[in-house]
């Protein structure tokens, strides 16, 4: 081997490169020595190492310049037997640098033949220290890899596999080796995993790490449950910046995905729960009420909620012992969270069904429990189902799961609250069944309360017009008009009421009063005076006089005052008395003058007890146009009562408008459908 040849390697006419691999970062350097010992070969590493330029130690004795004097017999011993036997040797010993000082450095030697057969010794040489950090450093990163719990890979620039550590073995169910080589979406077990593969090669494009990226999938070791992964990427660099490909870190959080799903989960069935108490009972009326249910049921519990009723239990019939036997149901209210022909299997609401008693909603009233089907099947379809037709459309529809919670308030059964998923893939679960049966008790109460109202409104109801009068419209010298109207639901039945007295000498006596209260006791308070008011006006009392009977009598009834209009018309004299107890003031419309209200005393309501009543008198002419009225037919709670009684005289700009026509246009024109007061409405024209 020429010299000059090997000197080529320690050429300085260029800049070295920059470390891009293992050896340049433990700077290995390279001596080769001929037979006697002198130095051939010196790379610049060498230099590094040793502290000596190739012009110092080319052609020269190793073991003069390198070797101390102690140790010189032994290295002249290692030297000569790697040049006879042709065996390598590897170890570290000191070498002395061209400072003076000892270095322990690692050495692998051995013997190197040219091609004009003459030996030489190559000697590879490291520093010792340096060496064995990194050693140690790999072994570190051996270890922590091999035994990290949290799944490692190291992938080339292509995305393809090339180491695993067993913790990612064991994550997703796929063998060390059946990794290596493979492209990443090979393995990966996500739904995304285009948006992995992407943003993986962002972070080889860019070097920018991505972390704790939430994946979720099912993996070929556990394929029937849901698993979840934090993914991170990084780019892998050598020394002088070349891309080798991505390191990726795989940390199952299988768990905390699920007890981070079970608490949002929770979270949103307390704020169900939250809802349902704010929006189910808004009303005293059992048909908003179970639309109410339904509403707040979809979709977040189902996808098809009905809600049916025993038509017992709406009649306040007292239930029968439960048996095996049919139940009669009435459908309140159907809602679907999508369109669907499972609507036509159920009962349009307002019909009644019957269902026979092996129906599982029929089981489910019948015993007062849940009934839950979690995986419904075509023979639970015809438990489910009224009858065969609409069985099909529930199989049609494609519903999965079934769910039947009664609806139970004092201890009786009322119905069922019937839920079905058709779209939501997952099965009705026992959580499901908990949250339902709340949301039905939470209804079933509000349920039970309207139709108990509901039942107390209508007897009111009933006795209020039992005890309104069916007069003729016409009495001598007068035409006339009427209307009671009940307040709404969300208010019970009161006590106002209207009147028309026939009187001696063709006379007409006209009440108009009005109980505060409601329900059944102020209608039947209505009743006592109403029925007292006809008897004095048959003595022909002046109406003074009448409510001053009438205030007697109110005081001997326990909390209860009333206000009363009386009035007297008499045809021969075309006069009208009238005496006011503290009631709305009457409206008179003359033709060709502007509608006003008559200026009368008011005095103090009826049961206020020891204040007069004074009696006024006025006129009648023809087509003049009399109204008494109770005050839910101006009072709201959001107007002035001056601006409604203006409303009201708006309404009688034409007098000779047919008396009928002017009673709805009065009702139409000022009630509201809230208005939470009833009206007692009297309209007269003096012919």
């Amino acid at each position: 081997m020429a010299v000059d040849s090997l000197r080529t390697g320690n050429d300085h006419s260029s800049e070295p490169p920059r470390p891009t691999g293992l050896l340049d970062v433990l700077s290995v350097a390279a001596v080769a020595l001929d037979t006697r010992g002198r130095v051939v070969f010196w790379t610049p590493q060498a230099e590094d190492l040793f502290g000596y330029s190739a012009e110092d130690v080319l052609g020269k004795y190793a073991a003069r310049l390198l070797i101390h004097p102690d140790h010189l017999q032994a290295v002249v011993s290692l030297f000569t037997e790697v040049l006879e036997t042709g065996r390598g040797w590897a170890g570290a010993f000191p070498v002395r640098h061209k400072d003076g000082s000892s270095r322990l450095t690692e050495f692998r030697t051995m013997r190197l033949l040219d091609d004009l057969g003459d030996v030489y010794a190559l000697g590879i040489a490291a520093d010792h220290t340096l060496l064995q950090r990194v050693e140690t450093d790999l072994a570190l990163c051996e270890r922590l890899i091999n035994q990290s719990p949290i799944g490692l890979a190291l992938l080339d620039p292509d995305l393809k596999y090339l180491l695993v550590n067993p913790a990612l073995e064991r994550i997703d169910g796929i063998p060390a080796e059946d990794h290596i080589g493979r492209h990443l979406r090979e393995t990966l077990p996500f739904p995304d995993v285009n948006t992995v593969e992407s943003a993986l090669r962002q972070v080889l494009t860019t070097g920018m790490p991505l972390l704790d990226q939430y994946h979720v999938g099912h993996p070929p070791s556990d394929p029937d449950h849901e698993h979840a992964w934090s993914l991170s990427f990084y780019r892998l660099e050598d020394p002088g910046g070349r891309v080798l490909g991505a390191a990726a870190s795989v940390v199952d959080v299988t768990e905390r995905h699920h007890a981070a799903a079970e608490a949002d989960r929770a979270r949103r069935r307390l704020a169900l729960i939250a809802d349902a108490s704010a929006r189910v009972g808004t009303t005293l009326e059992v048909d908003q009420t179970a639309h109410e249910l339904a509403d707040i049921c979809t979709p977040v519990l189902a996808d098809v909620v009905a809600v049916d009723v025993l038509d017992s239990a709406l009649a306040l019939r007292r239930a029968r012992r439960p048996d095996n036997g049919p139940e009669l149901f009435r459908a309140l209210a159907l809602k679907a969270a999508h369109p669907t022909v499972a609507l036509r299997a159920a009962g349009e609401p307002g019909n009644v069904a019957t269902y026979d008693g092996d129906r599982l909603v029929t089981l489910c009233v019948h015993t007062g429990r849940p009934v839950l089907v979690r995986n419904v099947g075509a023979r639970d379809l015809r438990q489910i189902a009224r009858d065969a037709e609409a069985g099909a459309l529930l199989a049609e529809a494609g519903v999965h799961s079934y769910l039947a919670v009664p609806l139970i308030a004092h201890g009786e059964v009322l119905g069922a609250l019937d839920l079905k998923r058709t779209v939501n893939p997952l099965p009705f679960d026992e959580d499901d069944v908990v949250l339902a049966a709340e949301l039905a008790s939470r209804a079933a109460v509000a349920i039970d309360n309207a139709r108990w109202f509901q039942s107390v409104r209508n007897t009111a109801l009933t006795l209020q017009r039992s005890l309104l009068p069916d007069h003729s419209p016409h009495h001598t010298g007068l035409e006339l008009a009427s209307r009671y109207q009940p307040a709404q639901a969300t208010s019970e039945v009161g006590g106002d009421w209207y009147d028309v007295i026939p009187l001696a000498g063709d006379k007409t006596a006209l009440v108009v009063g009005d109980v505060m209260g409601n329900g059944i006791d102020a209608a039947a308070t209505m009743g006592r005076l109403r029925t007292a008011t006809c008897a004095y006006a048959d003595l022909d009392l002046a109406p003074d006089a009448v409510l001053q009977h009438l205030d007697k009598i109110t005081c001997d009834l326990e909390h209860y005052i009333v206000t009363c209009l009386y009035a007297v018309y008499d045809p021969r004299t075309g006069q009208c008395t009238i005496a006011n107890a503290g009631h709305m003031p009457p409206a008179l419309a003359r033709p060709g003058r502007a509608p006003a209200f008559l200026d009368l005393p008011t005095a103090a309501p009826l049961g206020v007890g020891g204040i007069p009543f004074e009696t006024t008198t006025t006129e009648l002419g023809p087509g003049d146009l009399l109204v008494l009225y109770t005050d839910g037919l101006v009072e709201t709670r959001q107007h002035p009562i001056d601006d409604r009684l203006g409303v009201l005289l708006g309404f009688l700009d034409e007098p000779h408008r047919p008396l009928e026509e002017t009673c709805d246009l009065l009702l139409y024109g000022l009630r509201h459908p809230d208005d939470h007061d009833d009206v007692a409405l009297l309209v007269a024209r003096a012919l």
